[in-house]
């Protein structure tokens, strides 16, 4: 019989604390003096060492003291030997031992199982195999031995069927330890083979051990017996017995195991296992029982209601068992899915009246009830987290609550006394909810419930804590469309008003959808959301909705009362005209040589046009061969940046535009694939810009820009191909090699323009884009594109004629053709077909210089080498004296305007060292008697240029001298322009930025005299067609820092205003936020006084006049409403101020900011902890008070209910304190006859080093009880 202990509260605490003082008595039954028999003595307790001299005996004695519980490790490597005999050997060739089949299939097992094998012949010729390794290894390599190396035999063994699976064993572990075992294998029959014979195969040996282990599992199986006992099912209690107890007793006494089936089981099989004996033992006395009840027992039947049915049969049945134990009779109970409610009583008749009794008192002591209980009132009944139902099961722990969902009553089970008392209690609870709770329905479509809801359910918790009600609104999967709200009459008709109100304007709303190209989305969105924020923020009833980037999609849809989303429509659609008028793009051809000129010093100039303009403006890469400046914004304003662009560029050169009118049906052949056509006519016009007007466009304007000249000559050529296009138009293709096309063309393309102008063709040469680098197209009429191919062709055949030929050049010009790595040499390959010039080497004194490659090439090179070689001779050195000062500003940027000089003039230009500034020309070398080196020098002239101001140049003499003017024309002027000294400081600007910005704009250097001079004068330093711009650009400043000063004095009006310094950080705000957006709002700067200043009660406000006294009235503003407020002091209980405060004091701004008050919380350790003051206006005060009140009751029945469940959670106070008084102190480990206890020794003191000593720590020797010290 099994038994339930029950753990009260009170056993708990005391199970917590320890023994219950009559159990520590009992624990302490025996006397001390018993006690101090059964301490342990010090020698047992600590066993001395063995001392050096001790007698054999004596350490024996002591090894055991300290071993006897130590057990003897063992290897876990073991070697066994294996023999097999001459006759059952696989491979008995002799010959070959050590190599052949023999020894691979050792080195095979090995690897395989990870033992080590060792092989040697005995005397009779067998075969002896020494296995070591680890046990599971030694035994499977054995397994492999004889299955691999020894004859293998069979033999069968029959066993009954019945028997197999015992051989098999649990997950067939018993068969592979019998196969490692005999090194056999063993073949069982598969369940379903009738067969009982047991195959086994390996060697004699193993054959003859396994088939005894075989028979002997068998034999063991043979002892054994199953029964089967067929009883019936009625009669089954009686021979369990209550509780088990009778067939327990049963198997006990017959050691057999006996199996009845439950009750829940239709079967009347009993089986019995064990031993023959105890089997037919047990079988005898279950059929004497059966039948003993069957003679003797006789039935009743009763009617018992089919509800009550589950109280007769209790608890897992205990109840039928509990009656069984009592009066012997077996009451049978219809099963659960029977209607039937017939209970049949079995037993001996004198027991039935008292079994038939408790069968009644057992149905009957359970009643069922049911409470009528609106619905919708359930879960008010049931509390927060079920606080009212707990009162209630506390109080009557029997008693089963029942709520069923949607019926309106609620269903008690129990003890009868026990249901009429909850009955009692939840009819006073309903009665009590009816009389002060309310609840409506509202129907509403469901596509406006979660906007009802709103984002995170912002709308329905607002509505909710206003009308102190609750909402609930169905959720979509039920496509409900009716809203129910409960709770205070009054506040259920506010909240459904406020519902229906709106429901119908969601009614009244209308959704939208704008068409906005998804290119603009993310420009309205902003960074990071804060432009679409300021239009909600505009717009707040309004829902914007933008697609996924992903779809693809332009609708952008909104939602909201109609008149909203009309004027949110508007205002996003201006916002997209906006967009999509700053988003018109223009792209201006702009010479490469003159990108420079358009950025500007520092970005100076583009930066300009940027800002005045209000465009983007893009520039190709510097190693991009595009001349395309791209400008992005309003179309006005582009045109604007445009002609900006090209002022500077027709500034720079002699450029002018054109405009020819050829009809738009021809642009596409003028233009040629992929621009072929257009672009040869570009570069052969000095690289002219052409613009076609965009296709389909029916313009037929052609615009032209460029050099006077060449647009000229583009004007012809364009008219002339537009002409010959409409007559008749001829393409032919042929190849050359890339490097004769330079020649082809020829200098200035004079070669190519003989053939057009000889034959009316055009010639078209492939860019360096073009994936065909050798391909030439002739397009004109067939007779001129005829001739000219012709002559082309002949051209190239002559060009692939190499010839070798010599030129005479002076030694004294071979330098400058080889120098700079040989550059010169490179461009003559380049332009003349890739001729080969080979000079002699340096120091042979040789004139004569080779030429070697096509005949044309090399004649054309020859001439281009004379040509340079009679500059040389006619090459002139002129001076130009510029003060050194210059130098810098003349070469410009990385010498830039040098190089640009050297190119124009085709000169030489060389600027001398630079002169130390630190040297004194008293270091020259003294002279004696005025003779140096034995010659009288000439005297210096004190007119003549210095050696540091003298550039020279060289090149033709015509050329010099234009270069000498253009030198000349680069030397800065100094202007001086008058500007006051109080406003130095400011065209300067904060670290110099000021005067470095107009310096990089106008390319100047701005001198501003020292402070100290106190000078109007500024001094501007530049080329001369600058200094007027820059002067012009100064005088601007001046006039802007002028009327900045006059802004200035109108700023600095100041105002006083007297304040008591108790409002002042109600004015100031939380983290500043009033007195900023006073700042902002008017313009003004408000200064507070230090707390400590004797003026602290005042406040300075420095700005506009007007500014001023409307910030001033602002804060009086301020000021008189602070002077409203009230102060009222609540008591709260101090257990609910954290609730109350929030994460973070999230909760009381929350307050704080509904109800518009101040709310001040008392310090730790304050006098009264509950004291709360609420400060602002009156009325405001008392809905805060009100708010906070009913914050505390709620939260309190929380802090009661959790205080309540931490009594489970520990033992009331000092009840822990008192078991362990009651338990007294420990004594600890205590031991007899230790060496301390005697007079005349003392315990070791455990902080003494000399008894602890610390390793390696010297200490001296001293007679201790421990024994002599060994170190």
């Amino acid at each position: 019989m099994s038994s339930v202990a029950v753990l009260t509260q009170e056993s708990f605490i005391e199970h917590r604390s320890g023994l219950l003082p009559e159990q520590s008595g009992a624990a302490g039954g025996p006397s001390a003096g018993e006690d101090e028999d059964e301490l342990p003595t010090y020698k047992d307790a600590f066993p001395p060492l063995p001392e050096k001299a001790a007698t054999p005996e004596g350490t024996q004695e002591t090894a055991n003291a300290w071993t006897s519980k130590i057990r003897p490790l063992k290897s876990s490597v073991i070697t066994q030997v294996f023999h097999v005999p001459l006759e059952e050997r696989k491979y008995k060739d002799i010959n070959q031992f050590g190599e052949g089949d023999q020894a691979k299939v050792c080195v095979d097992i090995m690897h395989k199982t990870g033992a080590h094998l060792e092989l040697s012949l005995a005397k009779d010729q067998g075969l002896s195999i020494m296995v070591s390794g680890k046990l599971d290894a030694v035994m499977k390599a054995r397994k492999e031995i004889v299955s691999r190396l020894q004859t293998q035999a069979s033999a069968t063994v029959a066993i009954p069927k019945e028997h197999h699976r015992f051989v098999i064993g649990k997950n067939g572990e018993k068969l592979q330890e019998l196969e490692l075992k005999t090194a056999t294998k063993i073949q069982i029959p598969r369940p379903d083979d009738p067969s009982n014979q047991i195959k086994i195969s390996g060697t004699k040996e193993g054959l003859e051990k396994a088939k005894h282990e075989i028979l002997l599992i068998s034999a063991e199986q043979d002892k054994r017996a199953v029964e089967r006992v067929n009883i019936d099912k009625v009669y089954h209690p009686f021979i369990t017995g209550a509780y088990n107890k009778l067939v327990g007793e049963m198997m006990q006494e017959t050691s057999a195991r006996i199996n009845v089936p439950p009750p829940s089981v239709n079967k009347t099989e009993i089986v019995i296992t064990g031993e023959k004996e105890q089997v037919a033992l047990a079988v005898i006395m279950i059929k004497k029982i059966y039948e003993e009840k069957k003679k003797n027992t006789t039935t009743i039947a009763v009617e018992v209601k089919k509800s009550q049915h589950k109280y007769v049969v209790g608890p897992k049945g205990n109840t039928l068992q509990e009656i069984l134990d009592r009066t012997g009779v077996s009451v049978e109970i219809p099963p659960s899915d029977n209607s039937s409610e017939t209970v049949i009583l079995r037993g001996e008749p004198d027991r039935l009246g008292q079994a038939l009794t408790e069968v009644y008192a057992k149905a009957n002591s359970y009643t069922v009830s049911s409470v009528s209980a609106p619905s919708w009132l359930h879960r008010f009944i049931i509390g927060k987290k079920g606080q009212n139902l707990a009162k209630i099961t506390q109080q009557m722990p029997k008693v089963h609550i029942e709520f069923t969902e949607g019926e309106d009553k609620i269903t008690l089970e129990g003890p009868t006394k026990d249901v009429q008392m909850v009955q009692s209690q939840i009819e006073a609870i309903v009665i009590d909810l009816v009389s002060r709770m309310d609840y409506a329905e509202i129907t509403v479509d469901p596509k406006f419930h979660r906007h009802l809801i709103g984002k995170g359910g912002v709308n329905i918790n607002r509505i909710k804590e206003l009308h102190k009600v609750t909402v609930r609104i169905p959720p979509d999967n039920e496509k409900s469309n009716l809203i129910r709200i409960e709770g205070d009459p009054q506040g259920v008709q506010e909240a459904k008003k406020e519902l229906l109100e709106l429901a119908l304007r969601m009614e009244n709303e209308r959704t939208k959808d704008l068409i906005i190209e998804q290119r603009f989305h993310r420009a309205i969105i902003g960074q990071k959301g804060e432009k679409i924020k300021e239009v909600r923020d505009k717009f707040p009833e309004v829902i914007i909705n933008f697609p996924d980037p992903a779809q693809k999609s332009d609708i952008v849809q909104l939602r909201g009362p109609r008149n909203e989303v009309e004027k949110c429509s508007k205002f996003m659609q201006k916002m997209v005209a906006e967009m999509v008028e700053n988003s018109y793009s223009l792209s201006v051809p702009i010479f490469k040589q003159f990108h420079r000129n358009i950025i500007g010093k520092g970005g100076s100039n583009i930066k300009k046009i940027r800002e005045e303009t209000n465009t983007k403006i893009d520039l190709p890469a510097e190693n991009s061969n595009s001349e395309m400046i791209i400008i992005t914004g309003k179309k006005a304003n582009c045109e604007a940046a445009k002609n900006r662009i090209l002022a500077i560029q027709k500034e720079l050169a002699n450029i002018t535009e054109m405009d020819v009118s050829i009809p738009s049906k021809l642009h596409n052949s003028l233009i040629g694939s992929k621009g072929r056509l257009v672009r040869s006519i570009m570069e052969e016009c000095g690289g002219v810009h052409i613009h076609f007007p965009t296709e389909g466009s029916g313009i037929d304007k052609v615009t032209i820009r460029g050099p006077v000249e060449e647009v000229e000559k583009a004007k012809q050529q364009l008219l002339a191909l537009a002409e010959e296009k409409q007559i008749k138009s001829f393409t032919a293709e042929l190849h050359a090699k890339p490097e004769y096309h330079k020649f082809l063309i020829g200098k200035g393309g004079g070669n190519i323009r003989k053939v057009r102008d000889s034959t009316g063709a055009r010639i078209i040469f492939p860019t360096s884009e073009d994936k065909d680098q050798e391909l030439i197209t002739v397009v004109g009429t067939e007779e001129a594109v005829r001739t000219a191919q012709k002559e082309l062709e002949e051209l190239i055949k002559s060009l692939d004629n190499i010839v070798e030929d010599t030129m005479i050049v002076d030694p004294k010009h071979h330098r400058y053709f080889v120098a700079r790595r040989g550059q010169v040499l490179r461009d003559l390959a380049d332009e003349y077909g890739g001729v080969m010039v080979s000079f002699p080497r340096t120091g042979s004194q040789s004139d004569k210089v080779t030429l070697k490659g096509a005949k044309e090439c090399v004649e054309a090179a020859k001439k281009r080498m004379q040509e340079i070689v009679e500059d040389l001779d006619a090459q002139v050195t002129i001076e130009c004296v510029i003060a050194q000062k210059f130098h810098r500003s003349i070469m410009g940027p990385k010498g830039s305007r040098i190089q640009q000089i050297t190119r124009d003039h085709n000169v030489q230009i060389k600027f001398p060292e630079r002169e130390d500034p630190q040297a004194s020309p008293a270091e020259a070398p003294v002279q004696e008697n005025g003779e140096a080196n034995g010659e009288v020098k000439e005297p210096v002239d004190p007119n003549a240029p210095k050696k540091c101001d003298v550039i020279l140049i060289s090149g033709r003499k015509e050329r010099c001298d234009a270069a000498v003017e253009a030198l000349k024309a680069l030397v800065p002027v100094t202007i001086e322009v008058e500007v006051p000294f109080e406003l130095h400081r400011y065209i300067i600007g904060q670290k110099g930025s000021g005067i470095r910005k107009m310096m990089d704009e106008f390319e100047v250097n701005i001198q501003v005299p020292p402070p100290d001079q106190q000078s109007d004068k500024i001094a501007i330093t530049g080329l001369a067609s600058h200094l007027d711009r820059a002067k012009e650009g100064l005088l601007e400043r001046v006039k802007e820092l002028q009327a900045e000063q006059e802004d200035r004095a109108l700023k600095s009006f100041k105002l006083t205003i007297t304040v008591d310094p108790k409002y002042h950080p109600k004015i100031i705000g939380r983290k500043g936020a009033i007195i900023t957006n006073i700042r902002t709002e008017h313009d003004v700067n408000i200064q507070f006084l230090e707390k400590n200043d004797e003026n602290q009660d005042q406040i300075t406000i420095t700005g506009y006049e007007q500014n001023a006294i409307a910030a001033r009235d602002a804060i009086q503003g301020i000021v008189d409403e602070l002077e409203e407020m009230i102060s009222e002091e609540i008591t709260l209980d101090s257990r609910v101020h954290a609730r109350i405060i929030g994460a973070r004091g999230k909760g009381i701004r929350k307050i704080m900011d509904e109800f518009k008050v101040d709310l001040r919380f008392p310090q730790s350790g304050a006098a009264d902890p509950n004291l709360v003051t609420v400060i602002g206006r009156p009325e405001h005060v008392d809905e805060a008070i009100d708010h906070l009140l009913n914050l505390e009751e709620e939260y309190l029945s929380d802090v009661v209910e959790n205080e309540a469940k931490m009594a489970y959670m520990r033992p009331p106070g000092g009840s822990v304190a008192a078991a362990d008084e009651q338990r007294g102190q420990s004594k600890g480990f205590v031991v007899r006859e230790a060496p301390w206890a005697s007079n005349t020794e003392k315990a070791p003191d455990m902080s003494s080093s000399e008894d602890f000593p610390s390793f390696g720590a010297p200490v001296q020797a001293k007679a201790s009880p421990w024994g002599p010290k060994r170190f």
